[in-house]
């Protein structure tokens, strides 16, 4: 774990340990295979897994697989893939809450019989009417009146099997019955008025297929199943401690593993929403391209924007385990994304909204090799050859007609050096028949060769450069945030978080060029576009025909905002 400073659930495992109510730690990441899993389920999967590790235990991977509705095998897959990216492995220790359905049902009947269970008829609308809700008296204190008891309450153990072996069998309707928990419809926690165990749903399961037609309930299965892998410390995030009571019910009335739960606060992150129900609805209305839209909170979407597991790992890592919910500014988690990438990343020169540089002192069809560091925090990484000819590509933004005050780039009369090459001057331009710059002129000074300047001249601004003569072309796409709002899910009356969503997250440039060497990069390859930003190529790109993602740019806003704090 890479940040070993005490927390809250580390203490509380101690003391489990050190009293004698566990002698191991087993832990377990269990997600439901509705949809792919995004960086805020990457804290609970560090946490469970590191916890394991820190104290010599084991972590599971479960699938809490009891939704046929909205689950489905490619949903398994990619949630397997990504946890596997994040550099975790389960081992042998692979398993499906469907599997325990038998097990489970069999609980079932172990608390019906104990009379702690029942069959009941009450519709959902009649359910929720019987159980009421919490309501606000004159001084905004939250009251939970009393619920009233179904009338079907009392059954006796037997009416109570006979019905639920029935509702197996399949002879009621969907939504005709339900299994109920006989716990307490005065409880001031809702949760605990008699929730629902069992429903009745005819839906093909992705590995059942149609063997049930009845599915338990989240709050009933996940303590059942963690109890039936003898998972001792059950880590959720904050919004399942009202859940806790029930948990320990369902536990304490089947009579199995005594796990325990506990809680600790999810993850929420400025300018993104963090739930798989939000998600989808961008992937499924085409906001988005796909669940591994770089503009996604979604693990694949990081993966295709260019994030590395130890960026990611080191984010989680250093926000710490909290009992209290909090924003995370998404500046920290860019922080720890360029500290890794600016270790790893090849530096390259491309071009993204060309301008013709033409060197009128230098003799056509002649090239010259300049030599180019490809990681100065790296010296392993070597260098590289670069052509350097008479035509080249460097940025539009790179020359202006009228400069403001404090440009240094180029500008008729003034001089800047070309990465690695030479010095040179502007001495003019072209425009087109529609008033636009098309070319820019310079001559070249043959005492700079790699910029210096051997009579000491000032020469304020550095460009880059592609040369035109053996560019690749790319597409490159620059991606901004997907919300607008730093609290997406904060709107106004009558509407809603697809209303914050940013009017241009993606902005796509077809027109780009870049050095020869970017014509087939590896899939995995990390490149610092030089003064542009960090880039990584896109799955859709061809061979000879790159497409790159813009990971980040290189400011670091969060660094500036540290050293004001400091």
């Amino acid at each position: 774990m890479e940040n070993e400073s005490s927390d809250f659930i580390s203490e509380f495992i101690r003391e489990d340990l050190a009293s004698g109510r566990f002698s191991h730690v087993h832990t377990r990441f269990p997600p439901e295979p509705n949809g792919w899993l995004h960086i805020g389920h990457c804290k609970a999967f560090y946490i469970d897994f590191s916890m394991a590790e820190r104290f010599g235990g084991k972590c599971n991977l479960r699938f809490d697989d009891t939704n046929p509705e909205k689950e489905d095998q490619s949903y398994v897959e990619a949630i397997k893939r990504d946890v596997k990216w994040m550099g975790y492995d389960w081992e042998d220790r692979e398993y499906y809450a469907s599997d325990y359905y038998e097990y489970l049902y069999e609980l079932a009947l172990k608390i019906i019989r104990k009379g702690r269970a029942y069959v009941d008829d009450l519709s959902d609308e009649q359910m929720s009417e019987y159980r009421g809700t919490a309501v606000q008296d004159k001084n905004n204190i939250t009251l939970t009146p009393p619920g009233r008891n179904s009338p079907y309450r009392d059954r006796s153990v037997e009416e109570n099997l006979d019905l639920f072996g029935r509702m197996r069998a399949g002879e009621f309707p969907d939504g005709a019955k339900t299994l109920r928990a006989k716990i307490d419809m005065a409880s001031p926690n809702l949760l605990m008025r008699d929730p629902v165990m069992y429903r009745i749903r005819r839906e093909h399961h992705y590995r059942t297929g149609d063997t049930w037609c009845i599915y338990p309930m989240y709050d009933f299965q996940h303590p059942l199943s963690d109890a039936k892998e003898g998972i001792t410390h059950s880590l959720c995030s904050l919004e399942y401690e009202i859940h806790r009571p029930l948990y320990e019910w369902f536990i304490r009335e089947a009579e199995v593993f005594p796990s325990r739960q506990i809680e600790f606060a999810r993850l929420n992150m400025t300018h993104t929403v963090m739930s798989k129900r939000w998600l989808l609805r961008l992937v499924q209305e085409k906001y988005v391209s796909g669940w591994d839209d770089p503009r996604l909170p979604t693990i694949s979407g990081l993966r295709r924007r260019g994030y590395t597991p130890e960026a990611i790992r080191s984010f989680v890592s250093q926000i710490g385990i909290a009992k209290t919910d909090s924003m995370v500014d998404i500046a920290f988690l860019e922080y720890c994304l360029r500290e890794d990438l600016n270790k790893r990343a090849l530096r390259v020169m491309a071009v993204l909204k060309p301008l013709k540089l033409i060197i009128d002192n230098w003799e056509e069809g002649r090239e010259e090799e300049l030599e180019a560091v490809n990681n100065p925090e790296d010296e392993r990484e070597g260098k590289r050859k670069l052509a350097f000819g008479r035509e080249l590509y460097i940025e539009q933004d790179d020359f202006m007609e009228t400069p403001p005050p404090k440009y240094f780039r180029l500008y008729p009369g003034n001089s800047v050096r070309l990465r690695y090459g030479y010095i040179v001057t502007c001495t003019g331009f072209d425009k087109d028949e529609a008033g636009n710059i098309s070319a820019v002129h310079c001559t070249y000074d043959p005492q700079t060769r790699g910029g210096n300047a051997p009579d000491n001249r000032k020469v304020k601004g550095t460009i880059h450069w592609v040369n035109a003569a053996k560019a690749v072309a790319m597409e490159v796409r620059l991606y901004d945030y997907l919300f607008t709002p730093e609290r997406p899910m904060e709107t106004a009356p009558g509407k809603d978080y697809i209303d914050n969503l940013a009017p241009a997250s993606l902005e796509v440039i077809t027109g780009a060029w870049g050095e020869p060497g970017l014509a087939n990069p590896p899939p995995d390859a990390k490149y610092q576009f030089e003064r542009l930003g960090y880039f990584v190529p896109d799955p859709d790109g061809k061979p000879g025909k790159p497409v790159f993602n813009k990971t980040i740019g290189l400011r670091d806003t969060w660094a500036k905002v540290k050293g004001k704090e400091a």
